[in-house]
């Protein structure tokens, strides 16, 4: 199964919505930031991919047709390569509000004291995260608000430059249905865009995962 989709866009983007807009589309399974905390097999292979730039991506992404969030957002350019049918979607939002909604949900997740408490498996997750993500893309600096929102700023404008202009949408998913199925070609369904992932949502299932290994 080939990748017919490869999301640039970065946690925090509404990408949670469009993966389930994705499956709902067809493109059908999505995988998503979610794939890898909860199915954590393929982790030696982003891995790789964090390490050197490049891994085997057939087998990293085998059986799914779209990729969005991290870990993929982060390897769009070589992804573009492998699959160069693939169009790109570079899901987009405020800078000052993905800021402070990252800080208020994905940045203290694995970082917490809480968090230490969990399996060993699940630590290797967490430092996954931190190394590509945190220290890796932020440097370390994402509380340096003015830094995190640079680097986001920078890598929309990285993302723009980077991928030709018909293979590439940009998306807020208060947009909804129309500039997403327009763009891939499909028809618009008759029922509403997805929303998920909100700030409590996604802290309702932080406090859910810690209270499962008490």
């Amino acid at each position: 199964m080939a990748l017919d989709i490869i999301g640039a866009g970065l946690g925090r983007t509404g990408t949670l919505s469009l993966k389930m807009a994705l499956e709902q589309l067809g493109f059908d399974p999505c995988y998503h930031m979610v794939e890898l905390i909860e199915e954590p097999g393929r982790l030696p292979l982003w891995l790789q991919a964090a390490r050197t730039g490049n891994t085997d991506w057939d087998a990293v992404l085998r059986g799914y047709r779209a990729t969005v969030d991290y870990p993929g957002a982060l390897f769009y350019q070589p992804l573009m390569e492998r699959y160069p049918q693939a169009k790109v979607i570079l899901t987009v939002r405020d800078p000052e509000r993905w800021h402070e909604s990252a800080m208020a949900t994905i940045y203290p997740g694995g970082r917490s004291e809480a968090f230490k408490s969990l399996p060993d498996e699940w630590q290797e997750r967490m430092a996954f995260i931190n190394e590509l993500i945190w220290e890796g893309q932020f440097g370390g600096r994402f509380s340096d608000r003015e830094h995190a929102v640079a680097e986001f700023v920078r890598h929309r404008a990285e993302v723009e430059a980077a991928v030709p202009a018909e293979r590439l949408l940009v998306f807020e998913v208060s947009q909804g249905w129309e500039p997403l199925c327009e763009f891939l070609g499909v028809p618009v369904p008759d029922e509403p865009f997805p929303r998920s992932n909100d700030r409590a949502s996604f802290q309702a299932r932080m406090r859910e995962r810690l209270e499962q290994y008490k």
